[in-house]
């Protein structure tokens, strides 16, 4: 039977056809007046979606390449930093600050919490530390912070830089670097952004900027700097993805037209029907704080992780991802970012429906079809 492939995955996401048609353009020389201006263009509509009057560099990689470049830019060998340990992702940053030489003291906490204001201001009252790194939409366990608070309290702490991993809510969730006091935010291209993987962002506050000139690093690719420098120009210090750049104006383009409210509201109430749907199908939702840009729902007993992302991806045509670390095997995680409206929440639910008959559950046809369009119908 045909069936139009469909993927639900929280990075690579769906890239829309407009966007793809980009891609096959012929490939263009980057060095060039030309390309100049749609740099310009590109980091304007970057500040749009970062909400940001800071500067967004652009890094040809992925986010944990625009990570890198932004960790090892301004924090320096044998500083102490804060980071807080609630998911894979999280736990990647806290691996990157000792591969670093940075003395990292680790707020740990079970998959699916999060991280409070009041817990991370009890931590920093110790004193000493360079930097928070924070995860805001933690992928592996579709967990959000607030940040919003988080932020607020972190700059009650005199230097302290906070560093936010948003590679799963720029774009997708309210984010606002510079009303909140973010001071390093990073994203990639290949989650909210509408792009595939290939290119990261990072902007930095000028309480970062000023960091980043004091510092005395050991990078060459990474170093900020370097990307400053060029930026004044609307270039880049080394070969860029152009072809992926000039993809990229096409989706932001998209963001712009319907707006970053616009496309907060409607990620926000996609994901809202999709977990009435599983709540209508019996299942339980993971995370203790739900993020909206991905949910994590718990296998009901009896259906294996290989049985149900098989018969949705071998019948159904439908690529949802499985839990990572400690979770690996117990969750099933759905994408509602960037290129994905209500009707795919409508067809993942009833795809859902379909597996679970298939899989031997007691299933009422309809169910978490009409639990997701009731919340939907708020939308219109």
């Amino acid at each position: 039977m045909l069936m139009k492939y469909r993927l639900f995955t929280p990075g690579p996401t769906s890239v829309p056809e407009a966007t793809l048609l980009q891609l096959a353009k012929p490939v263009t020389h980057h060095r060039t007046t030309e390309f100049r201006k749609l740099f310009a263009e590109l980091q304007t509509l970057l500040q749009y979606v970062f909400q940001t009057k800071n500067t967004v560099y652009t890094i040809t990689g992925s986010g944990t390449a625009a990570f890198e470049a932004a960790f090892t830019s301004t924090i320096a060998p044998g500083s102490k930093v804060l980071n807080v340990t609630n998911g894979k992702f999280a736990e990647r940053w806290a691996a990157y600050g000792k591969a670093f030489g940075m003395d990292v003291k680790e707020l740990k906490l079970p998959y699916g919490e999060p991280a409070t204001a009041e817990q991370i201001d009890t931590e920093l009252k110790a004193g000493g530390f360079a930097a928070v790194t924070l995860v805001h939409s933690e992928t592996s366990t579709a967990t959000v912070a607030d940040l919003a608070a988080i932020a607020k309290v972190v700059r009650k702490h005199g230097d302290v830089l906070l560093i936010v991993d948003g590679i799963t809510s720029i774009g997708a969730l309210p984010f606002k670097m510079d009303e909140w006091g973010v001071d390093i935010a990073i994203t990639g291209s290949q989650k909210s952004l509408m792009l595939p993987p290939g290119l990261g962002y990072v902007s930095l506050s000028p309480r970062a900027e000023a960091a980043m000139e004091k510092a005395k690093l050991q990078n060459f690719y990474f170093d900020l700097k370097k990307y400053k420098k060029s930026i004044a120009d609307s270039d880049t210090p080394f070969t860029p993805a152009n072809t992926l750049i000039e993809a990229q104006l096409t989706s932001l383009r998209m963001i712009q037209q319907e707006t970053i409210e616009g496309v907060w509201k409607r990620t926000a109430g996609v994901a809202a029907a999709f977990r009435a749907g599983m709540k209508a199908l019996g299942f339980e939702m993971f995370s203790k704080s739900p993020a909206d840009s991905v949910t994590a729902v718990r296998y009901l007993d009896g259906i294996t992780d290989k049985d149900f992302r098989g018969t949705l991806k071998n019948q159904h045509n439908i690529h949802v991802a499985g839990g990572q670390g400690t979770m690996e095997g117990q969750i099933f995680r759905v994408n509602h970012m960037g290129y994905s409206d209500i009707y795919d929440c409508l067809a993942v639910v009833a795809a859902i429906e379909h597996t679970l008959k298939k899989l031997g559950k007691p299933v009422q046809f309809g169910a978490g079809v009409g639990a997701a369009q009731k919340v939907l119908s708020e939308l219109f």
